[in-house]
């Protein structure tokens, strides 16, 4: 779904209709989608992050109207929009806090701007949650009735889901997984954000650079040495070419690394929650279920889970690819608006006992 759109047409839609917004630090995606988490359309802007938050607020709620106009619906039959947005937050209160790649977005009531704007209520909720409701509700958790979802990318994010029930915790901040504790020795290595021994400080893309340029000092037989030397950069998908084309030992394990620490957290938020699956998206899996180097990454993820956990969680919990690429957040998001949606249709009228 990330690169070839399928979209459904206004006929073939069952209504009601909700918009999904993915709002993230470069780009804004904006859908439409039916009652059963079909997409009618989707699009995307610039955040341009340095106009402010008013602004981006507003213009949230022009791309929510131009994806309406795209999906060949009347802006009347959307009945609600949910929001994704990364950084820290106050769920309840609809309030972004202080997100780091959102500079100046701070202490600003999104949830309530962008409804005002849009004239429509909006869902408000974290990125990787709403990432996670879209692969449960659309994607590989479709047929599940609990899910984690790990992503990974510069950090390590993360969604629960138990039944329809997002889990967002008391104070915002469930489900910040790549901030579990994996290595409590006085070595352990310092998380992005400065406390030792967390997921992300292992398994996330900054994570597995950092591992490589410590490798790369006491080891001088990896390719690597030559490709840095042309000038080019040490990122993932340059340990994952190293790997693949060069067969380079350091490079690949490396990555496997990467894929035991994973199975190290995969453990903890089984024996945590016991889901129907846990699903790992994101930019860094190596290509994924349509790769090779993804599928061997993925069965060390297994291998260190099968090891580590309880034998009946071993045998039972699905371990797999997200499927839905860059779009599970503003499906999921849409999702979520849903859910509202119907809590508020099942309400008893005002008065009522």
């Amino acid at each position: 779904m990330q690169e070839s759109r399928t979209f459904i047409s206004r006929d073939e839609a069952q209504a009601p209709f909700f918009a999904g917004i993915d709002l993230g630090g470069t780009n804004i995606k904006v859908g439409v989608v039916d009652d059963l988490g079909r997409p009618l359309s989707w699009l995307k802007i610039p955040t341009e992050s340095q106009r402010g938050p008013d602004e981006g607020a507003r213009r949230m709620a022009e791309a929510v109207r131009e994806a309406a106009r795209q999906a060949g619906i009347e802006y009347r039959e959307l009945v609600g929009a949910g929001l994704g947005s990364p950084g820290t937050m106050d769920i309840p209160a609809g309030m972004l806090l202080e997100p780091h790649n959102l500079p100046g977005w701070y202490h600003f009531p999104i949830r309530e701007r962008v409804s005002q704007y849009a004239e429509l209520p909006v869902t408000f909720v974290n990125d990787a949650n709403a990432a996670a409701y879209g692969e449960f509700w659309v994607g590989t958790g479709r047929d599940f009735h609990s899910m984690v979802l790990f992503t990974l990318g510069t950090g390590v994010g993360c969604g629960v889901i138990i039944g329809d029930l997002l889990i967002e915790g008391e104070h915002s901040h469930c489900a910040e997984c790549g901030h579990i504790i994996v290595d409590s020795s006085p070595t352990a290595r310092m998380c992005g954000c400065g406390q030792p021994g967390h997921l992300e400080a292992y398994a996330s893309a900054t994570g597995l650079i950092k591992r490589a340029e410590e490798a790369l000092a006491n080891d001088t037989d990896s390719v690597l040495h030559a490709w840095l030397a042309e000038g080019r950069r040490l990122t993932p998908l340059l340990l994952a070419e190293a790997a693949q084309q060069a067969q380079d030992a350091l490079a690949l394990e490396l990555i496997f690394e990467t894929a035991r620490w994973l199975g190290i957290g995969a453990v903890d938020l089984a024996h945590t929650i016991d889901p129907d699956g846990i699903v790992f998206g994101g930019a860094m899996t190596f290509g994924g279920a349509d790769d090779a180097l993804g599928r061997a990454f993925l069965d060390r993820i297994r291998q260190e889970f099968r090891q580590r956990a309880f034998p009946v969680l071993a045998e039972a919990i699905k371990i797999d690819f997200a499927s839905l690429g860059g779009d599970a957040g503003y499906l999921g998001a849409a999702g979520i608006a849903r859910l509202a949606y119907r809590r508020q249709s099942d309400r008893p009228p005002a008065g009522a006992s």
